[in-house]
């Protein structure tokens, strides 16, 4: 894997990033420990966590994903140099009291969560801190429409630049990114950094797979022209696309309990669970089977080879699933399967938007 360029900065991570919101929750820190030293020696240099993980969230493992990778980093000495580590500050609290004690998202709870990421991580600074979702009100996490009447914002997108260089000033983060934003929100960044001489965005980091490609949906013109990167989260579909549920449901009795869409509910209420990204998840599953591949090498290669992706954030609770994920760079996708999966979005669209 040759390392690739991050936006308009000095950054170069591997293709591959390692997710690691199962840590703490599905994988606890042993497994963690392995997962990560595996991930290095496999040449990815690039991890990605946050403040509010493990996931699903809640207020008992509130932190601890950066609390393990800090752990690890410690008994590591001179691993941190070779890494690039990424982690976000939980934008307003969506029903997360725990996360801080105000509804939205202010400039000094920017501070506050970096404060605490770098404590948990014991690291000095963040090579890529993230909004993790946007501090005004827009569709996001299975919520199909922006509805204006909604619009709660309280810190103006100029100000949370602001902060955010302030931060960068002070040596706490080097670049700042996006997660889960929209073209208007991109562009409204961008734009006034560059008019405020206030850091740029280099990455945004939204969802990015066979059964939700909104992305195409004009957002990837935008981060084109303004040269933001894609860091595609969920390739697998939580899971849909890796075709452990091809027989059986989620919910269903013959389904694998250890996947998170199967073990916790509030899951399955959002994007995932939905019977329409199944079913769509099935076809393309089916697709790959009938082209002489597994459904997880399809849905990776679709990621790892798109021109709008610069790295696929893959998520794994074992060693035995991140060399199945690893495995399957450098695989190619034909012309003509490339029209198939095409045929099946027409058909389907996007199900887990």
């Amino acid at each position: 894997m040759h390392p690739v360029a991050l936006g308009q900065s000095d950054l170069r991570v591997s293709p591959i990033c390692l997710g690691t919101m199962t840590f703490g929750e599905q994988v606890d820190e042993a497994e963690a420990y392995r997962i990560m030293d595996r991930a290095v020696e496999r040449g990815v240099d690039f991890f990605d966590t946050a403040e509010m993980y493990s996931v699903p969230a809640r207020e008992a493992t509130f932190g601890a994903t950066e609390a393990i990778i800090g752990r690890w980093l410690k008994a590591r000495p001179g691993m941190r140099a070779r890494l690039t580590l990424a982690s976000k500050v939980a934008g307003p609290s969506r029903g997360m009291p725990w996360i801080r004690a105000g509804a939205g998202m202010a400039a000094q709870d920017i501070v506050n969560s970096c404060e605490a990421s770098l404590k948990r991580l014991q690291t000095e600074v963040i090579d890529l801190y993230q909004i993790h979702w946007p501090e005004r009100h827009v569709p996001a996490f299975g919520a199909m429409y922006y509805d204006p009447k909604k619009e709660s914002s309280a810190t103006p997108i100029h100000e949370q630049l602001q902060v955010l260089g302030r931060l960068v000033k002070e040596g706490k983060i080097r670049h700042i990114g996006l997660s889960n934003e929209t073209p208007y929100g991109v562009h409204e960044f961008v734009r006034l950094a560059e008019q405020h001489g206030l850091p740029r965005v280099a990455t945004t980091q939204n969802p990015y797979c066979l059964i939700n490609r909104s992305y195409e949906n004009a957002l990837d013109e935008t981060c084109e022209r303004l040269e933001v990167s894609l860091l595609a989260y969920s390739p697998l579909g939580f899971g849909l696309l890796s075709g452990k549920f091809d027989q059986f449901a989620p919910t269903e009795p013959g389904a694998p309990k250890e996947a998170r869409i199967a073990r916790y509910e509030s899951v399955q209420k959002q994007r995932w669970g939905r019977p329409d990204a199944l079913a769509a998840a099935r076809r393309y599953n089916a697709l790959a089977r009938r082209h002489g591949m597994t459904p997880v090498q399809m849905a990776l290669a679709f990621c790892y080879t798109k021109w709008q992706v610069a790295s696929t954030i893959i998520g794994v609770t074992s060693v035995a699933q991140l060399d199945e994920d690893l495995d399957a760079w450098g695989t190619e996708l034909a012309p003509e399967l490339l029209a198939e999966i095409d045929q099946i979005r027409w058909e389907m669209r996007d199900p887990a938007v």
